[in-house]
């Protein structure tokens, strides 16, 4: 009996998937910007979504990895691990702004005491002195007798002020003190007529 042939054809065979490494490069992309991004002021709160992105992103594609859906492991890797720096400096930052707000707060509500001293022999001096925070206040003073002295407050973020002491046709000398909350802040000396001492920057 002869063999009949076998007309059967053979199944095609599948075509290879193509790997699937979108979400793994995005977690990369996203995770490296969000951690330039993060050290930045004001910037950096862009920074906050991308970085948890990152990590979502980089972890999926690490488990498309493991699961051969995906051929860029290395990639993965690195956008998670810079994710997690992302959110590590943010974090950071957010913390290092939070605690300068409350200080910068705190000075603006602090009222301190600013006492201005002048001393010397000097028969005859013109004083002048300025102070400012939330506002300012300036005063000339001629005095013909010394020790003088003069305290006030001042308060707001940027506060402190100033004291001159300039001498009379009669020369002498003076010494010029600024004292804020009891610590001496400022000193200066001037001798000679009409020669200034100045306190200021304090």
């Amino acid at each position: 009996m002869a063999t009949r042939p076998d007309t059967r054809t053979a199944a095609p065979a599948e075509a290879p998937t193509e790997p699937r490494n979108g979400l793994g490069t995005a977690g990369f992309v996203v995770g490296l910007i969000g951690l330039i991004l993060s050290p930045l002021p004001f910037i950096g709160i862009l920074a906050w979504p991308l970085v948890v992105l990152g990590v979502i992103f980089s972890a999926v594609g690490i488990s498309r990895v493991k699961a051969r859906k995906a051929t860029n492991k290395g990639l993965s890797i690195a956008g998670l691990v810079l994710s997690i720096l992302g959110v590590v400096v943010s974090v950071v930052m957010y913390l290092a702004y939070d605690q300068a707000a409350k200080e910068i707060t705190e000075e603006a509500d602090r009222t301190v005491d600013i006492t201005y001293r002048v001393t010397g022999d000097a028969p005859e001096a013109t004083i002048s002195y300025t102070t400012y925070g939330d506002s300012t206040s300036s005063a000339t003073e001629d005095v013909t007798e010394l020790p003088w002295e003069k305290t006030t407050e001042a308060s707001g973020l940027l506060k402190g002020g100033s004291l001159s002491v300039t001498l009379g046709a009669e020369g002498g000398s003076v010494e010029c003190t600024v004292i804020v909350d009891g610590k001496e802040a400022k000193t200066a000396t001037a001798s000679g007529a009409y020669n200034t001492a100045s306190c200021s920057d304090f």
